[in-house]
């Protein structure tokens, strides 16, 4: 057992991922949720805190080498509550003289009208949601400038994998699809989209981690080449040895469904995101670690071989 304690904030599917990966290299292993409860391998601790309201946050990263910062308000909250929720880690981090990784997605580019997405892309997002994406990341690259606390940036897109439900490729494609369901897409489903699979991001917060010179930077995570969601889910059905069938939904029914679920509602202005090319560039961290990402039919496999445990 390696002595160096790692802190993870989140126990959702970006923080077991990043859990996994320390077990596998030895590292004593301490997660972080509001309820002090999960259900994870013998030997990793699981603290309560309030990211929120600040309560007991600092004591759950006291003797940290490393803090991940993998936890997420509710959809519709983000604006008023992300950047509270992610001070405090911050707080918590530089309190404990431990460097922290951030996990973040691409929302702060905005609307790049189809253009490949880069990490020395200014900050132009229009979005609610993606202004505040923005903002954090300018304030916790600032933290690290200043000499407050040593960061480092992971960006990947969308998620998808073990325990990932909630996403463009979550359980409304895979599990839907498994279930003899119509799999739900959005938007344009035969444009070039760049989906990550929530190990390799795991994988390579990680790797930041244990790279010195990576500190400072923004970093897109290996993600595979895009593929269109038409592609994708077809190659979900070709695994399953099921006929396909699948269904797309636009703007306009996202915001009729939004009447009635708030997630729904906040996916609308990020439509854009599935109306024009999405497509990840995370050359800068293959040419400087020499890591690709999984192959897609790997992690679709993968993901499958997860779901069917899962649903039983």
């Amino acid at each position: 057992m390696n002595n160096q304690l790692h802190v993870i904030f989140g126990t959702g599917p970006l923080g077991r991922s990043v859990m996994e990966v320390l077990l596998g290299k030895k590292y004593r292993v301490r997660m972080v949720n509001r309820s002090g409860r999960a259900d994870v391998p013998n030997g990793v601790e699981v603290v309560k805190a309030d990211l929120l309201n600040g309560i007991g946050v600092n004591e759950t990263a006291a003797e940290a080498s490393v803090v991940y910062q993998c936890a997420n308000p509710v959809y519709d909250k983000w604006p008023e509550q992300f950047p509270v929720l992610q001070r405090a880690v911050l707080n918590a981090a530089a309190a404990a003289n431990a460097k922290l990784v951030i996990a973040e997605n691409l929302y702060m580019y905005g609307d790049t009208n189809g253009a490949l997405l880069t990490e020395n892309l200014p900050y132009l997002a229009a979005t609610r949601k993606g202004r505040v994406r923005a903002q954090m990341a300018l304030d916790a690259l600032k933290g690290h400038h200043d000499g407050t606390v040593k960061v480092v940036i992971a960006r990947g897109s969308d998620f998808f994998g073990p325990h990932v439900l909630a996403s463009a490729m979550g359980e409304r494609q895979f599990g839907f699809a498994m279930n003899g369901k119509k799999a739900s897409l959005i938007g344009n489903i035969d444009l070039p989209h760049t989906f990550t699979y929530i190990k390799d991001f795991g994988s390579a917060m990680v790797t930041l981690a244990e790279h010195e010179d990576s500190f400072g930077q923004t970093w897109h995570v290996p993600s595979a080449p895009a593929i269109s969601q038409r592609e994708f889910i077809l190659k979900v059905f070709e695994v399953l040895k099921m006929k396909p069938a699948y269904s797309s939904m636009g703007k306009i029914m996202l915001m009729i469904g939004g009447l009635f679920i708030p997630a729904a509602r906040e996916s609308v202005e990020m439509m854009y995101e599935f109306e024009k090319p999405f497509v990840m560039d995370s050359r800068k961290f293959t040419d400087r670690f020499g890591i690709t990402a999984v192959p897609t039919d790997n992690t679709i496999r993968d993901t499958i071989q997860w779901y069917q445990r899962h649903n039983k």
